[in-house]
Order: C-alpha cells, then sequence, then structure tokens
C-alpha cells in the first residue's frame, strides 16, 4: 500500500500495486499502470499510455502529452488531453468509466475536435 514507481525515458514503463499507490512515466511511448483502491497513474510523453486497474477503485488514468491514451475499469477515472502542433492544450476531457459512453478496458484518446474515441 501507499507504493510509488516512476520511470523516465522513450518506451519506459512504471507500474505500481497497492491500495493509495501512483505509477508516472515519462518518455516518448512510455507507459504506466497502477493497480488498487485509490491509485493512480499518470503518463506525460508523446504516444505515452497510462491504467488505472481494480474494479473498487476510485482510481484515475492520466494522459497528458500528445497523441497519449488512457483506460480504466468501472468505478475509474480517465483524464485525456489533446495538443496542438506547438504542444499547446487545445483539449482537455475527464469522465467516470462507464458514464459518457466511456467503456470499461477500452483505451481512449481525444479526437481534433476534443471528443474521446477508441482506440488501439
Amino acid at each position: 500500500d501507499s507504493s510509488a514507481s516512476s520511470s523516465t525515458g522513450d518506451s519506459s514503463a512504471s507500474s505500481s500495486t497497492g491500495d493509495s499507490s501512483a505509477s508516472s512515466s515519462t518518455g516518448y511511448s512510455s507507459a504506466s499502470s497502477s493497480t488498487g483502491d485509490s491509485s493512480a497513474s499518470l503518463s506525460t510523453g508523446t504516444r505515452s499510455s497510462s491504467e488505472v486497474l481494480k474494479q473498487k477503485s476510485g482510481s484515475v488514468a492520466i494522459t497528458t502529452g500528445a497523441d497519449g491514451k488512457a483506460r480504466g475499469e468501472v468505478g475509474c477515472a480517465i483524464v485525456l488531453v489533446n495538443r496542438d502542433s506547438n504542444g499547446s492544450i487545445r483539449h482537455i476531457f475527464a469522465s467516470k468509466v462507464g458514464d459518457n459512453g466511456i467503456k470499461p478496458m477500452v483505451w481512449y484518446a481525444l479526437d481534433q475536435a476534443g471528443k474521446p474515441v477508441e482506440v488501439a
């Protein structure tokens, strides 16, 4: 419980397990994953991914890099950012999984209009 994990570098990976744990990754195509109630996962690099797992959670998956994606289980939330070609924030979207058409364990990114779309 209350664990933390961080990674920096292109194609890096970070994972944490336990209640109130945190995971973060920075770098092109990096990945962050967190499992446990009230945990957080954050990725900041271009084309990076963030996910939170554990159904009764209250956890949040956040991706802030260009072309990032996030997913989570029911009871979790996702936060997505869309950036312009200069890296400035154009749109931001936040939702609980299960609300606003957000399906559990499906990867989402924001399109150019700021709408969440399913991605591979």
